[in-house]
């Protein structure tokens, strides 16, 4: 077995321990390109070892992705397959759990019709509504991880070579997980304390507002009155523990819709819909963005905002320190689940519900009375930088520093 053969399943025994924490009797459903079809084995033979029941993979080719959108009829974007959407409604019902493996081109769908992707959007985020639901109320175990595939690994690294770019991003995906220490598990047990640790002090806190000040952003964020800080560490129903982003570096919670006022610019671009957003600034007036500007990918952008009314506020407000390791690694990934990583974010779309004191036990009905935006979309985009600030303020108008130029100050 060669080295890159060992990682590979210590990295599979990661997703299976840690990602999800699969149990005896449980159902898994996985993700997958087959381009990385090494890897969903490993996950799948892991997750059996672990006491799996069933292991479904649901293949990914993105060759074949591009050619529906070059090739398939205009209709066929407008609606998502009723037998999709209760596949995955069927395994929820049954407590599976969920693993996705992200490695698609950022420039998947470069030169597509911008219309057909929308529509799609639109289509899928509906067909998806009750799951998407379901994931941010942690109803089940679920986790997002990587792999490298070539096309990615050429736009990470435009200057190597194809074997090379693979290589290296393969190495960079290892690092970020942790897996070159001695005990991956108790690394990822250390650092989600770390993680939650963090979250206790600004819940003690309880801050009302958060101003952020930054070139090209001067934003104020008000926060539900039983908001909680979270890190991507959570559980499920079963109070299973489960890790959903791996990697992961921030500490999260759920922005009130109408609170949002002022604008801010994006400090990394955007990979969505198979194409690149890149400079662009959002301005919100009572929580709903009033103007989206963007020097790369204007039309995708607007279209994103304009997927449902939902779109149009915030669902998620995230610290990351700008020396995290992701960061201090100056690698562009063009890939949210590393580049969030990176750099404080926010997030277009719905909130989760665990953010919200009693959050996973509520009707929609009642998320949206505590202030928790409501969508059939959830897009996180980076803001952060060195020069950022951000400010906590307390009902009672007291001002406490929670980052001073782009590192925690609480």
């Amino acid at each position: 077995m060669s080295e890159f053969e060992r990682h590979l399943e210590k990295y599979a025994q990661l997703i299976v321990r840690v990602g999800v924490n699969v149990q005896e009797g449980q159902e898994v459903f996985v993700t997958g390109a087959v381009d990385n079809a090494a890897l969903v084995r490993l996950v799948a033979d892991k997750a059996y070892a672990a006491g799996a029941s069933n292991v479904h993979v649901d293949w990914t080719d993105d060759s074949l992705s591009r050619l529906k959108y070059e090739k398939a009829a205009d209709d066929v974007f407008t609606r998502f397959p009723e037998w999709e959407t209760g596949k995955r409604n069927s395994f929820v019902e049954r407590g599976a759990a969920f693993i996705s493996i992200v490695s698609s081109s950022p420039d998947l769908l470069k030169g597509i019709e911008s219309g057909r992707i929308a529509s799609f959007q639109k289509a899928s985020g509906q067909g998806l509504k009750e799951f998407r639901r379901a994931i941010q109320a942690d109803k089940v175990s679920w986790t997002v991880v990587a792999a490298a595939s070539k096309q990615w690994a050429m736009k990470v690294f435009p200057d190597a070579g194809e074997s090379d770019a693979v290589e290296r991003l393969w190495e960079a995906i290892f690092e970020s997980v942790r897996l070159h220490t001695d005990d991956p598990v108790k690394a990822w047990e250390d650092h989600n304390e770390t993680l939650h640790s963090k979250g206790e002090t600004l819940n003690k806190n309880r801050f009302q507002k958060l101003h952020y000040t930054a070139p090209g952003t001067d934003l104020t964020i008000e926060l539900p009155e039983k908001h909680i800080w979270v890190a991507a560490g959570s559980t499920n129903v079963s109070n299973v523990p489960f890790m959903a982003n791996m990697p992961t570096e921030e500490v999260f919670t759920v922005p009130l819709k109408t609170g949002a006022n002022g604008y801010v610019s994006s400090t990394k671009p955007l990979s969505y819909g198979g194409n690149i957003i890149d400079r662009f600034k959002l301005t919100f007036e009572d929580g709903r963005i009033v103007k989206a500007e963007a020097e790369e990918g204007q039309d995708i952008l607007q279209q994103l905002v304009d997927i449902d009314e939902g779109s149009h506020y915030l669902g998620e407000v995230a610290l990351v320190p700008h020396e995290s390791p992701i960061s201090r690694s100056n690698i562009l990934f063009y890939n949210t689940l590393f580049d969030e990583n990176a750099s404080n974010h926010l997030a277009i779309g719905s909130g989760y519900a665990f953010n919200i004191e009693g959050g996973k036990t509520m009707t929609p009905e009642e998320l949206e009375a505590h202030g928790v935006n409501a969508s059939i979309t959830h897009n996180d985009f980076m803001i952060g930088s060195a020069e950022m600030d951000i400010d906590g303020i307390k009902g009672d108008g007291t001002v406490v520093p929670i980052f001073r130029k782009g590192n925690w100050a609480i």
